[in-house]
C-alpha cells in the first residue's frame, strides 16, 4: 500500500480493506493523493479518524480530515455523505435499506471508478457516483424485496442513460 501511495499521480479510490489499512497504518494518510476518494461506512470511518460522540462530532471530523488531506470521503449510511476538500458536504437521499448488503459498496466503488475514467472530476464521480448507485438500488427493489436484494440485482439496474439528474 505504501508503494501504492507513494507512486500514485493520479486520485485513488479506496474502500474496505484499503481503508481499514489506514487505519491500522496512520502515517500512509499523508501519502494520499490529492483529491481521492474514500468510501468507508460508518465503522471504517470511526476506525480511521476515531469514534464519534454524535452524528455532528462525525461529520465534524469528516469535514477536518477531507480538509486536511485534501481528499473527498463518500461516508456511506442511509443518507450517505460526501465531503469535499474545501468542506462541502453533499448529501444523497437516493437508496434503500435493502442496499446495506454484502457487495453493494463494491458496486458503489466500481461506478465511482468508471465515471472518473470517463475524466469526471473526482468530486463529480464521487456524487453521481452514489446518485447512480442508489437510484439503481430503488429500481432493484420494485421488483425484488429489501430483504432479499443483493449487489447484483443493483448492477442489472444502473441505467445512466434515463437517470434523471437531481438538479
Amino acid at each position: 500500500m505504501q508503494v501504492l501511495l507513494s507512486t500514485s499521480t493520479q486520485p485513488l479510490v479506496l474502500d474496505a480493506d484499503a481503508i481499514n489499512i489506514l487505519s491500522e497504518h496512520p502515517e500512509l494518510i499523508a501519502k494520499i493523493p490529492k483529491n481521492t476518494i474514500l468510501t468507508p461506512h460508518i465503522k471504517e470511518f470511526d476506525r480511521l479518524v476515531g469514534r464519534a460522540k454524535n452524528s455532528t462530532e462525525r461529520i465534524e471530523k469528516l469535514q477536518a480530515f477531507t480538509k486536511k488531506h485534501h481528499c473527498i470521503i463518500v461516508l456511506k449510511d442511509a443518507y450517505t455523505c460526501i465531503s469535499s476538500p474545501d468542506g462541502n458536504l453533499y448529501y444523497n437521499t437516493s437508496g434503500n435499506q435493502g442496499m446495506a448488503t454484502g457487495g453493494s459498496g463494491d458496486v458503489l466503488t466500481g461506478i465511482i471508478v468508471a465515471l472518473l475514467a470517463q475524466q469526471y472530476t473526482p468530486l463529480e464521480a464521487a456524487c453521481l457516483g452514489v446518485y447512480f448507485h442508489g437510484k439503481a438500488g430503488d429500481q432493484a427493489v420494485k421488483t425484488k424485496s429489501y430483504a432479499s436484494l443483493i449487489a447484483s440485482d443493483i448492477i442489472e439496474c444502473i441505467d445512466i442513460k434515463h437517470t434523471k439528474l437531481p438538479c
